[in-house]
């Protein structure tokens, strides 16, 4: 289906009857909603979450047991103490139909035998972690999919071939083209990891629509999982993890995207184009805010180049506010954002100014990819998505202790995986102690938003 064919159908327009009135996400979709009308929480916690807030309580929601998730899925999100109106993250979990179009099909054709003549089967999980507001992880939620099953079935030859054409088409214009494929050691996955960057800013691209056309901002951290023909994508633009956790080892699957990991690429696009600071910040990085009597100094300082520290004279200019300024949780990007990757923000500027945050921010996500066929996968490996509610409480070996300890102990349990991504909600959220929210041995619990999933992968062909 094309992107023209796709935006045509998918995005809401300003001109609308029933504006007020929400429906699901479909053909012909073009109402334009209020923002606070779209909050929803996920589809699969339908009769579960209403999605309203209990003053001073913070329960914790799992889907209900007799709709289990793909591949027996455990899920749970519990929502921030209060920090917004809002729990804004959201989640999808879904399988996805990707398909070969016949020559000559024509695009309503196409999206109406979506389902039909499956080629091939992919399965999806997704979190999305919104900032100022829910409105961008809800759309992307409703999207990234989407736009992945589009970008897939363009490339659909390319990634059913054990290598992958020079044409798509399969015509052989150059006698010598397989053989510069095979020197550039193309393979399928690097197409599924194109096709997955591609739909992460086609995404990007809607929202951006989206968000101006309906009058809303924000933005959101996106991190999705892929499974397909055997291995497993996870494709990370924001500050969310995903872990696999085996007997005798914890796998990274995901890198942390902030200010701090990406300084340098951010401080290089400062000095390529030095308008986007308009006069107002220092690309240079110090070890604090500098004052006035550091005027003539050398003092320690690190630049686009420089993945150690130097030493400076300082100038007056560098008085002005640090593009990257903090340490650890508390560094912002342009005194605004915790992170630097992520999907959405189109409309954001630095308070009180016209200084757009968005040409710093990359939709781009790093995938990285797991060959089942690779590893002995064990009955007890589980891969571990969560928003960084979680991660900014429990460390990688903390979380992968309680998943093997919660495992051994209920492995007669058929809901054991959805009780476990209880457990782990329940840890780092804590308990309420007055007004605080602490952990068993008191110290400060996750005051954020916590989603998580925890997928088995022993019976993953099983369609639970």
């Amino acid at each position: 289906m094309s992107s023209v064919w796709f935006k045509k159908h998918f995005l809401r327009h300003g001109s609308t009857t029933n504006p007020g009135k929400a429906e699901s996400l479909g053909r012909g979709v073009e109402q334009q909603l209020p923002a606070a009308s779209l909050y929803r929480r996920p589809k699969f916690l339908r009769g579960v979450c209403s999605g309203e807030r209990l003053p001073g309580k913070r329960p914790i929601y799992c889907p209900p047991r007799d709709r289990p998730l793909q591949w027996r899925t455990g899920y749970a999100e519990v929502i921030n103490a209060e920090k917004s109106e809002f729990n804004e993250d959201q989640a999808t979990c879904c399988q996805i139909s990707i398909r070969r179009r016949e020559i000559g099909m024509k695009e309503e054709q196409d999206w109406m035998i979506l389902c039909a003549n499956q080629y091939l089967a992919g399965y999806y999980w997704a979190l999305f972690d919104g900032h100022g507001g829910p409105d961008a992880a809800i759309i992307a939620s409703n999207y990234l999919h989407y736009c992945i099953k589009q970008k897939l079935e363009e490339v659909v030859e390319g990634i059913t071939e054990a290598q992958p054409p020079m044409h798509l088409s399969g015509c052989c214009i150059c006698p010598s083209d397989p053989q510069f494929v095979e020197e550039k050691q193309i393979q399928q996955e690097d197409v599924v990891i194109g096709a997955l960057e591609n739909a992460f800013q086609e995404c990007d691209e809607m929202i951006g629509q989206e968000m101006e056309a309906t009058n809303q901002s924000g933005g959101c951290t996106a991190l999705a999982a892929l499974y397909l023909q055997g291995k497993l994508y996870v494709a990370n633009a924001g500050d969310s993890r995903a872990i696999l956790v085996r007997q005798q080892s914890v796998v990274p699957l995901s890198s942390e995207f902030t200010p701090e990991t990406e300084r340098q690429r951010i401080q290089q696009l400062a000095f390529l184009c030095p308008k986007l600071l308009a006069d107002e910040f220092t690309r240079f990085e110090f070890p604090r805010r500098l004052k006035g009597d550091d005027v003539g100094q050398k003092v320690l300082y690190r630049d686009y180049s420089m993945a150690g520290w130097g030493y400076k004279t300082v100038e007056k200019a560098d008085l002005k506010y640090p593009l990257i300024h903090g340490h650890g949780k508390q560094t912002r990007l342009l005194g605004t954002l915790a992170v630097s990757r992520g999907l959405g923000d189109h409309q954001l500027k630095v308070i009180d100014t016209d200084i757009e945050v968005k040409p710093f921010l990359s939709y781009i996500p790093q995938v990285k990819v797991f060959d089942f066929a690779s590893h002995n996968i064990k009955e007890d490996d589980v891969l571990v998505l969560a928003t960084d509610g979680l991660w900014d409480i429990l460390s990688n070996e903390e979380v992968a202790q309680t998943v093997r300890s919660f495992i051994d102990k209920n492995r007669t349990d058929p809901y054991r995986f959805s009780e476990l991504a209880r457990c782990l909600v329940h840890t780092a959220r804590g308990k309420k102690n007055g007004h605080q929210w602490i952990l068993d041995g008191n110290g400060p619990a996750s005051y954020d938003d916590i989603s998580v999933f925890v997928i088995p992968l022993y019976n993953r062909d099983e369609d639970c």
